[in-house]
C-alpha cells in the first residue's frame, strides 16, 4: 500500500480522474476499484475491511495503477468526515464518487427486529447520506463531479423476505435522483446502478438464505428472472460508463444491470 506517485495513471476511459469508492475492498466494490484503476483513475477505497482493502490496493499497484485505502465505517459521521479530510489534505479534489457500501438481511418482515432495521438503515442509507452529503459539498467547490450510488433490482421492485432491504435500496435510488435534480446546474451528475443477483459472497449468501427460507432461486428461479447470475465485472463496467465522460448527459437515472429482469416486472 503506497501513497507515492499519486499523479501516475493508466490510459483509459477514466484517465486523469481521481475517484473515491466506498465498500471498494471486496466483491462488487473490488471489481469496481480494479476497473476504475484499469481505466486510468486513481482510487481511494473507504471500507471497514482492512485486510481486503490492503489486498485490493496491492492488486491495483501490481497492474501499474494508483490506489490507497482508508479504514472507514461510512455509517459513522466522524469517520466519514475524517476520511474525506485526509483525501482533501493528501490528494485534493476528486472527480468521481462511487457510493457502494451496503449489506442485506434476509428475514420475514414480521420477524424483523428494530435492531435489524437500524443496522440496514445505518449501513445502506445513513452511510449514503453522510458520504454523498460530503461529496456534494466538496464537488460544489471544485467545479463539479460525478456520483454513482449502488441501488438494486429491489430499488423499485418488492421482494418477499427482503422488506427492509427493499426500503433501503428505494431510498438510495431516490437520493441519486434528488441529487441530480438539485445539483445539475453546479456540474454534479448523480446516477444509480441497479444490479440483480451478482456472483459475489454477498449475492451468493443472499441466494442461499432465500433458498433455505423456501424459495427456489438455485433450482430455476434465477434463470427465469435474469438468465444467469451476473459477474461483478459486468456491474463494474456499467459503473465505469456512468463515471466516465461518455455518460456526460446521463443524470438522475437508474441503470439496471439485470439482463431484462426489471423490464419483465
Amino acid at each position: 500500500m503506497s501513497d507515492t506517485n499519486t499523479n501516475a495513471v493508466l490510459p483509459g476511459r477514466l484517465a486523469g480522474k481521481t475517484s473515491v469508492i466506498t465498500g471498494g475492498a471486496a466483491g462488487m466494490g473490488r471489481a469496481a476499484s480494479l476497473a476504475f484503476a484499469r481505466e486510468g483513475a486513481s482510487v481511494t477505497i473507504l471500507d471497514i475491511q482492512k485486510d481486503a482493502g490492503a489486498e485490493t490496493v496491492q492488486m491495483i499497484e501490481d497492474m501499474g495503477g494508483v490506489a490507497r485505502f482508508i479504514e472507514t465505517d461510512v455509517a459513522d459521521a466522524a469517520q466519514v468526515e475524517s476520511a474525506f479530510d485526509r483525501i482533501a489534505s493528501d490528494i485534493g479534489a476528486y472527480d468521481v464518487l462511487f457510493n457502494h457500501a451496503g449489506t442485506i438481511t434476509v428475514k420475514a418482515f414480521h420477524e424483523t427486529t428494530e435492531a435489524d432495521y437500524d443496522r440496514l438503515m445505518n449501513i445502506n442509507v445513513k452511510s449514503a447520506f453522510l458520504v454523498c452529503r460530503r461529496a456534494v459539498n466538496d464537488m460544489r467547490g471544485n467545479g463539479g463531479g460525478t456520483i454513482v450510488i449502488t441501488g438494486s433490482i429491489a430499488s423499485e421492485l418488492g421482494y418477499a423476505l427482503e422488506s427492509v432491504y427493499c426500503m433501503t435500496k428505494g431510498a438510495v435510488l431516490q437520493l441519486a435522483r434528488s441529487i441530480s435534480a438539485e445539483y445539475r446546474d453546479q456540474g454534479i451528475r448523480c446516477n444509480a446502478v441497479c444490479p440483480g443477483f451478482v456472483k459475489t459472497a454477498h449475492g451468493l449468501r443472499e441466494i442461499s438464505e432465500l433458498d433455505i427460507a423456501g424459495q427456489a432461486w438455485e433450482e430455476g428461479a434465477l434463470a427465469e428472472a435474469q438468465g444467469r447470475i451476473c459477474e461483478p465485472e459486468e456491474v463494474a463496467n456499467a459503473v465505469v460508463f456512468l463515471a466516465s465522460d461518455e455518460s456526460s448527459f446521463v443524470n438522475g437515472n437508474a441503470l439496471y444491470v439485470d439482463n431484462g429482469w426489471y423490464a419483465k416486472g
